[in-house]
């Protein structure tokens, strides 16, 4: 692994449902991305889909940034 690399990992609380417990760590990987990641490198990802994806992430990343830093002027 690399450093600052990790698994993700939730504990279960003593009586917790597993199916619970699975939810829990499954939104936690969504949270990460590590899922998107997983399915990305399954299969060749030809360079029209990757600058594809690059497009989207980027459009996505100014997106947020717009939202959260918009200091409107009064």
């Amino acid at each position: 692994m690399e450093v600052g690399e990790f698994m993700p990992e939730i504990m279960v609380k003593k009586g917790e449902p597993i199916d619970r417990a699975l939810k829990r760590l499954k939104s936690k990987l969504d949270a990460e991305g590590l899922m998107d990641e997983v399915r990305r490198l399954r299969a060749f990802e030809t360079p029209t889909q990757r600058s594809r994806r690059k497009a989207k992430n980027n459009a996505k990343r100014a997106k947020m940034k717009i939202r959260f830093n918009f200091n409107p002027v009064s």
